[in-house]
């Protein structure tokens, strides 16, 4: 039976009609304050525009075409996600498992995650130009800086258990991998993939606002440009829930595809 303290437990759960109705209301409470901020007009409404100017706003995006826009940028995410995981898995089992590799690679690799990626923009426009290509394998480098060593981390953490058994049933290098590595890492990397998506939409709006044509990136740049704080804030809004539909969607893939994570949680 829920208790008005297990509000206040450390770590604890709460029953899911309870925190639904409190997600709710926590909801209501950010756009009650929203609407009273600017009635009162504590910020100037040029910078801070009120929940109704928004809510006008998506009419106008529709109007402008802003699902031409997702789906463009949807497809560069996808794009670049795939290159990543191809290029970032084979390459972090052969620099994990390999001293020689790990030996020649490893602290270069870590090296990459201090590059600020947005001051290489004119790099990969010298090298792909200012089209899809160039998007595309920005958006894959920035996800691989970060994901390259997630899965040498991740292969370090499988457990000796495991190793032990399958050494002590003979299996070889081949089997120890295909039995035992790659499932353990592949199930683990799922979560680290799922959490980067949502990095990759800061990437992706970066390289959509050079050669500004489509997305929803080059949309919000262009309608900061024009003052209209209105439409950034319904962007905004939209990339929010397309990052809640990807969420929900990887989690719901995951379980699938992985479902004994979630058996040991029960």
């Amino acid at each position: 039976m829920f208790k008005f303290s297990d509000l206040f437990k450390l770590r604890g759960k709460l029953p899911k009609n309870i925190a639904l109705i409190i997600e709710i209301a926590g909801i209501l409470l950010l756009l009650g304050m929203w609407s009273l901020i600017t009635a009162l007009e504590m910020v100037p409404r040029s910078i801070l525009p009120s929940p109704w100017k928004v809510l006008l706003a998506f009419g106008e995006l529709w109007k402008a075409g802003i699902i031409y826009d997702v789906i463009y940028s949807l497809k560069i995410n996808f794009l670049g996600y795939i290159e990543a995981v191809v290029i970032a898995i084979p390459v972090g089992f052969l620099i994990g498992l390999f001293p020689l590799f790990r030996s020649m690679f490893s602290k270069s690799i870590d090296s990459l995650r201090y590059i600020p990626l947005t001051a290489v923009t004119g790099l990969f426009i010298a090298w792909f130009g200012i089209e899809d290509n160039m998007k595309i394998q920005f958006l894959a480098f920035g996800i691989l800086v970060y994901l390259l060593p997630v899965v040498v981390q991740r292969i370090d953490e499988v457990e000796d258990v495991y190793l032990q058994t399958v050494f002590t049933l003979g299996a070889n290098k081949w089997q120890t991998i295909k039995s035992v590595y790659f499932p353990s890492v592949i199930s683990r990397l799922s979560d680290d993939i799922r959490v980067l998506v949502a990095i990759s939409w800061t990437y992706i709006i970066v390289t959509e606002m050079i050669n500004v044509s489509q997305g929803v990136g080059a949309m919000a740049y262009l309608s900061a440009r024009q003052s209209r704080i209105d439409k950034v804030f319904a962007i905004l809004i939209i990339i929010i829930l397309i990052g809640i539909v990807q969420d929900k969607l990887f989690f719901w893939l995951d379980k699938i595809i992985f479902p004994h994570k979630y058996q040991t949680k029960k």
